[in-house]
């Protein structure tokens, strides 16, 4: 058992489809995301960004979602094409 350490959640988003040279980070207090072109990473932000709203919003943390709410709030807050 650990004493003090406090369980902590973070998402990290990777994009793979950079191809024009730039490194893309974006850091926040739950969530990384690094790589992908700018339209990918553009994206990416903006689903977390909208994701973290919603757990806000229902008192929720991100320790405490299940996976299966967490899938259906980043899939409903992903900019569609």
């Amino acid at each position: 058992m650990s004493r003090g350490k406090k369980n902590t959640s973070h998402l990290l988003g990777l994009g793979l489809d950079n191809d024009d040279g730039h490194k893309r980070v974006t850091q926040a207090d739950q969530f990384s995301i690094l790589g992908g072109s700018e339209e990918t990473h553009d994206k990416m932000t903006e689903s977390l960004v909208k994701t973290f709203e919603d757990l806000k919003n229902s008192g929720k943390k991100l320790e405490d979602v299940e996976t299966k709410e967490l899938s259906y709030l980043l899939e409903k807050n992903t900019p569609k094409s």
